[in-house]
């Protein structure tokens, strides 16, 4: 299958059928879920809010079962004698992005897993918390409307977390103890739920901290009884969510020999850095230490942090544009804010479909973190930015022409997205934007960590032996191991710790996806194309399945 009708005409082509019934879906989802109309700038939904109950995880069940009843039914009527309905190239790769991403999720919901889904980082009460900071502040009407649904929609939640229960399905306390921590900041005072726009009193305001304060005293009464001790998730249900994230059935006791392969091979390039940075064989920590002193990567404050993350991502922006890729203009401006959940984690928000929205980076910072290290972040700029998720998402969105509205902003696979802005941060320094030897140990220290996450994700979820051989992995393990491999704060760590317990499958991606990336490039290199025509190339299909990706890439 070919991609040439994709990159060389794009007015040359009109939208299909397919296209038209993926936006209605779209759309429709939108109605069920208001959250993913605010993500992707969609008007009308903002103050509305969905209920997570067990008829909302239904609803889109069936939605999405719709979607792919009519995917089925329209290519059935595709043959080569058919009319200008047919299936043209770009409507077989998303057919198959469909059956292959909307299939396993409805084979997660099946298996119960949305009832039952809680974690630190990607389940209701974050979603929740976290769809304010995308609404227009100046939409108080919206804001208003949306924090009085807030009762409605946790006691939903609520509804799904017992019927989960009921059958033995619960999270594990270590989740648990996390989402109660952050349903007890939501409700404190101080919270940033008073920081909306509403005055502190406000009814709406009112309602929502103390909805949050009833999810809280539930979850520590009724549902932290029935939770597990035990973090694993075992082979069979680490299996499919390890295939939904990474986007193809993975040999999971390979992925485990290589991470560990790929971690002996990143420390010994760490070690060599540590002579040239100091002139000693001083142990890599002591390294990161005396690199953490050094005045020239010190930053005091919050301010300071976003005004270097600002000037950093523009100077990225105009150093590759034209030279390493082709940036469109719509994307030339990327907003760097930090986010007041203070939870500890970096993420990127894509720009809202029309480009009404600019795409944004993100640092939430914890409570009393004042000091910042530009030797270890210089790489996070360029994995959130540019040429990372900044660039990837940005030029999904502007094939406007090519793609439709589910599979230029809504569909994402994992391996495939944050497989890319690793790959991106290895670019940077192949292209010579990483020569101070303190970003470089940086940029090694972040490709450490990933690598460190397949094994321990892996490693605790499957129960395997630890690399001694002496026991097997368990949370205690694995936090002294992520210790051991990182140069992340105690307070990061504690929290990225969680997160791969209770996201599992999900960290192993982005190493994974570097790897298939990186074996994409060379075979196309070798087939004769050039580093940014495949780079433009491949960004211009968005997401799917790096093996989809490879059909589209190769042999055109």
């Amino acid at each position: 299958m070919s991609s040439q009708s994709i990159t060389t005409d794009s007015s040359a082509r009109q939208p299909s059928l397919l296209d038209a019934t993926c936006e209605n879906f779209v759309y429709d989802v939108a109605e069920i879920a208001p959250t993913m109309a605010t993500e992707l700038g969609l008007v009308g939904h903002d103050g509305e809010l969905q209920d997570f109950s067990p008829d909302y995880w239904d609803a889109i069940a069936d939605r999405i079962r719709d979607l792919i009843a009519d995917v089925d039914a329209l290519n059935d009527g595709t043959d080569e004698s058919d009319d200008e309905d047919d299936f043209d190239e770009v409507d077989h790769v998303t057919a198959a992005i469909i059956r292959d991403r909307l299939g396993l999720q409805l084979e997660i919901h099946h298996q119960g897993e949305y009832l039952r889904l809680l974690n630190n980082i990607e389940s209701p009460v974050q979603t929740i918390r976290d769809c304010f900071s995308l609404m227009n502040p100046d939409n108080i009407d919206a804001i208003e409307s949306r924090l009085s649904k807030v009762p409605q929609s946790l006691q939903g939640y609520r509804e799904s977390l017992a019927e989960a229960a009921s059958q033995g399905n619960v999270a594990a306390h270590r989740q648990i103890d996390a989402v109660v921590s952050q349903c007890e900041e939501l409700a404190d005072e101080g919270s940033l739920l008073e920081d909306l726009g509403l005055e502190h009193d406000a009814a709406a305001v009112a309602g929502a901290k103390e909805a949050f304060a009833e999810m809280a005293d539930w979850l520590s009464t009724e549902l932290s009884p029935l939770a597990p001790h035990d973090d694993a998730f075992g082979r069979e249900r680490y299996a499919m969510f390890s295939e939904y994230y990474i986007g193809h059935k993975v040999d999971l006791d390979e992925a485990y020999e290589w991470g560990l392969d790929r971690l002996r091979e990143i420390v010994a390039k760490q070690k060599e850095l540590t002579r040239l940075l100091y002139d000693d064989d001083c142990p890599i920590r002591v390294a990161y230490r005396r690199l953490n002193e050094e005045p020239r990567y010190l930053l005091k404050g919050t301010d300071e942090l976003q005004a270097w993350m600002e000037k950093m991502s523009k100077r990225t922006i105009a150093e590759l544009d034209g030279s390493q890729f082709t940036i469109p203009d719509e994307i030339k401006v990327l907003e760097c804010r930090i986010d007041p959940a203070g939870s500890g984690g970096i993420f990127y928000t894509p720009p809202a479909d029309d480009f009404s929205r600019p795409g944004t980076m993100w640092w939430s910072v914890p409570k009393g973190q004042e000091v910042f290290h530009t030797w270890q972040e210089l790489s996070t700029v360029f994995h959130e930015g540019v040429p990372g998720h900044h660039l990837q998402l940005g030029i999904t969105l502007t094939e406007r022409d090519n793609l439709n509205l589910w599979r230029r902003a809504v569909n994402w696979n994992s391996g495939h997205g944050e497989g890319w802005a690793l790959y991106a941060e290895q670019l940077m320094d192949e292209f010579g934007h990483l020569q101070d030897p303190g970003c470089q140990m940086g940029m090694l220290d972040s490709q450490r960590l990933r690598a460190a996450r397949v094994v321990l994700d892996i490693g605790v979820h499957l129960g395997k032996k630890v690399p001694e051989g002496t026991g097997i992995w368990d949370a205690s393990y694995a936090k002294a191991f992520l210790r051991d491999n990182t140069a992340m704060d105690e307070v990061n760590l504690s929290f990225e710790l969680d997160r791969y317990l209770g996201l599992a499958g999900q960290a192993p991606s982005y190493a994974l996806g570097q790897r298939a990336w990186e074996n994409l490039r060379d075979d196309a290199l070798a087939e004769g194309q050039t580093l940014v025509g495949f780079h433009d190339r491949a960004l211009k299909l968005g997401s799917m399945p790096m093996d989809l990706l490879r059909n589209e890439v190769l042999n055109s």
